[in-house]
């Protein structure tokens, strides 16, 4: 989906209506990594997923969960492009996670450099959106996520806005005593000071254990708790037959993938209709955000038997009155 700016360049729609599915735009994965040779390198590792079709395009940044990777993430990421969005996939931690502080703030750094150096990594004729900038986030870089947009991210540009925020199955920590700094939960409703649009994506399964393994998404700091000090615009979507770590791609590589697949508490359904779901979500609220599309995401909310995945408790979207949408 191409933002609408005076230009003489082609823009682009979602192509498809339902957001579910994956969209229609062919996409490229381009690696950058660090350089001290290259002036337009990233600070952090990332993972640029792109439309190939000539157009501008939102930037999406996505943070990944505690410990994983982003390429982890790759059938997701790849579902919200093909609709027409640049995501920016930083890899934020190398052998062990830094301290939650330093995520926060490399964050930030990822995201001055997305503003500033991006297009030299794009391809010919795409070009990124600045206007349109959305966070997003899985586990503890939905707290990341979350962190950013509450302004707790010490190296980011005061000058970078953010138009939507969608944490997926977010964490901020161990238990409601033991969370990563910056501590961002207050326990007070509608407590957190953003003025954007913001979803919930929840799991059903991320506040159960996986046998002797404590739960991935414990209770009084995972979706329920993010969720309810969010104000509106908001909206929560809870897959209640899936665990936290679902809406990974399959047969993950390596240790931490072969830890990734067996340390929550898994679903038994098929995970690609978790992916559909997740990717979906993130998908019909951008649209819903950016560009006031609001049928779609309406519509799961209405009726939520259109989701791949089943939804329990009902879905809900609580809209301000503020008439920021259109």
């Amino acid at each position: 989906m191409a933002g609408k700016e005076d230009s003489d360049e082609t823009f682009y729609s979602a192509a498809t209506p339902l957001a579910f599915e994956k969209g229609s735009l062919p996409t490229t994965v381009i690696p950058a990594d660090p350089s001290a040779n290259d002036l337009t390198a990233p600070p952090k590792p990332v993972i640029i997923t792109s439309p190939t079709v000539a157009g501008t395009y939102p930037v999406v940044l996505f943070f990944h969960g505690f410990y994983l990777r982003n390429y982890f993430y790759s059938d997701v990421i790849n579902h919200v492009a093909s609709h027409g969005y640049i995501v920016v996939a930083p890899q934020l931690c190398k052998i062990m996670p830094p301290e939650g502080q330093v995520e926060v703030d490399d964050a930030g750094k990822v995201i001055n450099w997305t503003s500033k150096n991006l297009k030299a990594h794009l391809p010919n004729s795409v070009n990124g959106n600045g206007k349109y900038t959305a966070l997003v986030g899985h586990s503890r870089g939905g707290k990341t996520a979350f962190a950013v947009a509450l302004g707790h991210a010490s190296t980011l540009d005061p000058s970078i806005k953010f138009s939507a925020l969608v944490g997926i199955d977010p964490v901020a920590g161990i238990s409601k005593c033991i969370r990563t700094d910056p501590e961002i939960l207050t326990y007070k409703p509608e407590s957190f000071d953003l003025d954007i649009p913001v979803a919930v994506i929840g799991t059903g399964l991320g506040p159960k254990s996986n046998m002797l393994m404590p739960p991935c998404a414990p209770a009084e700091v995972n979706h329920v708790e993010f969720y309810n000090e969010c104000k509106p615009t908001k909206g929560h979507f809870v897959a209640a037959d899936y665990g936290h770590m679902d809406m990974l791609d399959d047969d993950l590589p390596g240790f931490v993938g072969f830890m990734a697949g067996c340390m929550c508490k898994n679903g038994k359904r098929k995970k690609s209709e978790m992916r559909s779901f997740v990717g979906g979500i993130v998908v019909a609220f951008l649209k819903y955000s950016l560009w006031g599309e609001k049928s779609e995401i309406r519509q799961i909310v209405k009726d939520p038997s259109v989701s791949p995945a089943r939804l329990d408790p009902s879905p809900e979207l609580e809209e301000a009155s503020s008439g920021y949408l259109v």
